[in-house]
């Protein structure tokens, strides 16, 4: 289902300031709104938290942003302000009217009601973006479902700009990590095979409505124009970099010997050896460039598809 917000009349000039205790507090009870803690809903309350948002975004009236969990909109009036065109996908039909509401002001604002993990974001894109120099998205995303939106928004290669997503610090942590460090992953490779993160600020709880019990971040995910390493089957290299986490505390070699089979274990400390690996290694000391390298000399090898 998608509902236009708003009519001919043109874009308000003046915010609403729906970032406040008392105005997001006056929605919350004019409506009659409870959270539900599955769906993660946590209303941002801090102006300038929202300013360092929207700035990261560098939006302007050419571009478009695709929001993700609008919540009562506090958001949205802010991409509002600076986008040319905005849609907001909410999963909570009781959001919908809310929304519809407060940004009756911006006829350029498209609300859509549906789960954005099962909405077809090509057709989304063609839809509402057409005439956009540049498309990004800007949300505060539930915490429990981060890492699946936005790899779902990688890995379907949409002709997206940039992501600046409000999430759990330690996802953000992760994204942005480099090799060494334990909060270093998979999550931070893929991220970084698509995209150069960059952590604009940590945001406390107390900016929360309800305020969740972990601190939040805004990172910035430029989109790359090509990937930082070249490989000949992407699948493959992601299917390498899984393996080589699957137990931390395990060496590369022990760890890719399942990957392959036992059969071939003798072989594969030679082919690490040969790729500049120390097979006593673990995942989390290696760079992209090093798991490009190995991938394609274990595909060489025969040693996986």
């Amino acid at each position: 289902m998608t509902k236009q917000a708003g009519g001919a009349g043109g874009t308000a000039m003046g915010a609403m300031d729906i970032a406040t205790p008392t105005r997001t507090k006056d929605i919350i009870r004019k409506h009659g709104f409870t959270f539900k803690k599955s769906l993660g809903q946590n209303f941002l309350i801090d102006k300038n938290i929202l300013d360092k948002i929207v700035d990261a975004a560098a939006l302007n009236k050419d571009k478009g942003a695709l929001e993700i969990g609008p919540g009562i909109g506090a958001l949205t009036e802010r991409l509002a302000q600076e986008a040319g065109k905005v849609a907001a996908v909410e999963i909570d039909n009781r959001l919908i009217p809310i929304l519809e509401e407060v940004l009756s002001p911006y006829p350029h604002v498209s609300v859509v009601h549906g789960d954005v993990l099962k909405t077809d974001l090509a057709k989304l894109w063609a839809e509402r973006f057409a005439g956009c120099s540049e498309v990004s998205v800007v949300a505060n995303l539930p915490y429990y479902v981060t890492t699946p939106i936005v790899m779902t928004l990688l890995e379907q290669k949409l002709p997206l700009d940039r992501i600046v997503v409000m999430v759990q610090k330690e996802v953000a942590e992760r994204m942005a990590a480099k090799p060494g460090g334990k909060d270093y992953g998979t999550l931070s490779i893929a991220v970084q095979y698509y995209c150069v993160p960059d952590i604009v600020c940590v945001v406390p709880s107390g900016a929360f409505i309800p305020a969740p019990n972990v601190d939040s971040a805004v990172i910035r995910l430029t989109k790359r124009q090509a990937p930082p390493v070249e490989v000949s089957d992407e699948a493959r290299f992601f299917r390498v970099v899984h393996a080589a986490f699957t137990q931390r505390r395990k060496t590369l070699h022990n760890n890719l010997a399942a990957l392959i089979g036992k059969e071939r274990k003798g072989e594969l400390a030679g082919l690490l050896e040969a790729c500049g690996v120390k097979p006593e290694r673990r995942g989390e000391t290696l760079s992209l460039q090093e798991f490009a390298t190995l991938s394609e000399a274990l595909a060489a090898a025969g040693m996986i598809e």
